[in-house]
């Protein structure tokens, strides 16, 4: 079995999949918490490896950037491959002074100007909210290792919120109350493919810049600096 953007077999494919953005993540993630793993997806070099982590089978796959991207490959996922679980791990753009460089923000809600549920599924959805199980597992494995989270919502857009002409007017655009901790632009299509399938989903960010701060990470930064978050939704997983 495969599909035109995966060709894995069925069985090739964890039920669980730790899903960064990045096909080079994917593989630093193999390289480096994985055993006997193999790689199962190369196509377009969306790169998906599956092997054990601490005796548990997973699959590590790469979703690409921006919704378009992450709702192909985790509708396929979801759809054709019977994963039950995704736990996305990225980075994001801090929208509060408290956070800093590589802080890690568990997303609970998120909200899309785009009309992405529309297109999909004829649902004019713009806000959509993550697996509640998932993220209870993800907070009390924190807990468990010290790792301090900052649980609140996102917003998920349709273009790098650093190029945005007046990122003020976005904000001002967005429905009263929702207060967004932090921007990035996947979860949104994560979410709403997961509740339209009846599965499950969560979305784990490290802040790699911010509004109040100079300081923008590397690329070299985000690929290795983001061990803490890894290793987090990873061991999260062994409860699944």
């Amino acid at each position: 079995m495969s599909t035109p953007h995966n060709e894995a077999n069925l069985g090739d494919i964890a039920k669980t999949v730790i899903m960064p953005g990045d096909p080079l993540r994917a593989k630093y993630i193999a390289d480096n918490f994985l055993k006997d793993y193999k790689l199962v997806n190369s196509v377009r070099g969306m790169y998906a490896y599956t092997g054990k982590y601490q005796g548990k089978e997973i699959t590590i796959m790469a979703s690409g950037m921006g919704m378009p991207s992450m709702g192909i490959y985790s509708y396929e996922l979801f759809k054709f491959y019977d994963v039950e679980n995704i736990i996305r791990i990225g980075s994001c753009g801090s929208y509060k002074p408290e956070l800093k460089l590589f802080d890690i923000v568990l997303a609970e809600n998120t909200f899309s100007e785009g009309n992405f549920a529309l297109t999909l599924n004829n649902d004019d959805c713009h806000i959509v909210s993550s697996s509640s199980e998932l993220n209870n597992i993800i907070s009390s494995t924190a807990n468990e290792n010290n790792i301090c989270l900052c649980k609140g919502n996102t917003v998920c857009t349709d273009c790098f919120d650093v190029y945005m002409t007046d990122v003020n007017q976005f904000l001002s655009r967005i429905p009263d109350n929702f207060n967004p901790v932090s921007a990035e632009m996947e979860a949104f299509a994560l979410f709403y493919v997961a509740k339209m399938l009846n599965k499950k989903a969560a979305c784990l960010m490290s802040v790699v810049d911010s509004k109040y701060i100079k300081e923008i990470a590397t690329p070299e930064e985000r690929q290795t600096g983001l061990n803490n978050m890894i290793k987090l939704a990873l061991d999260s997983s062994l409860k699944l």
